[in-house]
């Protein structure tokens, strides 16, 4: 079902949230276990706690880059790069911070909350790439100026890149499906891509282990596995191509 909706509803546009990044071993936020179970989010993920207590935010950042280090992408990033590949998929929006997606080989990636493969000064704009921040670490100081450097991720208030977040808004409205994987469509602006699909006349798929907002208005909802369900999808549809 899956693999004959995207067939027939082109251009596919693909969002994914925490629920892709799960399988590959990296904790979300909202788990009780993991990383994330031992710090408040709002203390070390907040524009706020890093401007007070940096060092604090880096004790943390320094753990997601161990974590980012032995994870690898998993069927759900292999699977969005083959659609990408076959041309079902015309780009993937992420809300995932931790590079799968372009690892798996997918070309055309919106990080719309940013990235943790790089750290920037807040004062000159001088930027690190990841395995330079952990040579700088435990306090990662810009080279040129001194400043803290910033993991350049999108912290708890502040705004999403305008770039990222224009393009995603113009792929949702282009789209004639929205393929949402692995996303609670909470958090806010993201989560009102799929209203912009739908008012353009584009139709929802959504595959995420838990229920959304939008499964009433959706025209499939497939609860489970991403990995598992995207797999079988591209399988569909090499079996009958």
């Amino acid at each position: 079902m899956l693999a004959e909706l995207i067939s027939e509803n082109q251009p596919c546009v693909a969002l994914t949230g925490a629920g892709v990044s799960t399988e590959s071993g990296i904790p979300d936020f909202r788990s009780p276990s993991g990383i994330w179970a031992e710090y408040d989010p709002y203390e070390v993920a907040s524009i706020d706690g890093f401007r007070r207590d940096p060092a604090r935010v880096w004790e943390f950042y320094a753990r997601r880059l161990d974590v980012l280090a032995g994870a690898q992408p998993n069927p759900a990033h292999h699977a969005l790069a083959q659609l990408e590949e076959r041309g079902m998929v015309r780009a993937v929006i992420t809300q995932n911070v931790d590079g799968l997606h372009a690892s798996a080989g997918s070309r055309d990636v919106i990080e719309v909350h940013g990235s943790i493969a790089t750290a920037s000064c807040t004062a000159c704009g001088r930027r690190e790439e990841r395995e330079r921040i952990r040579e700088l670490l435990p306090l990662p100081r810009c080279v040129d100026c001194g400043t803290v450097l910033k993991p350049d991720v999108v912290m708890f208030g502040e705004l999403l890149p305008s770039s990222a977040i224009d393009r995603a808004s113009d792929l949702a409205r282009n789209a004639a499906l929205l393929l949402v994987v692995g996303s609670s469509l909470e958090v806010w602006p993201v989560a009102g891509l799929p209203e912009e699909t739908l008012a353009r006349g584009g139709c929802l798929a959504i595959v995420n282990r838990e229920p959304t907002p939008y499964d009433l208005r959706a025209a499939l909802v497939l609860h489970g596995s991403a990995g598992g369900i995207l797999e079988q999808c591209v399988r569909t549809m090499t079996s009958s191509s």
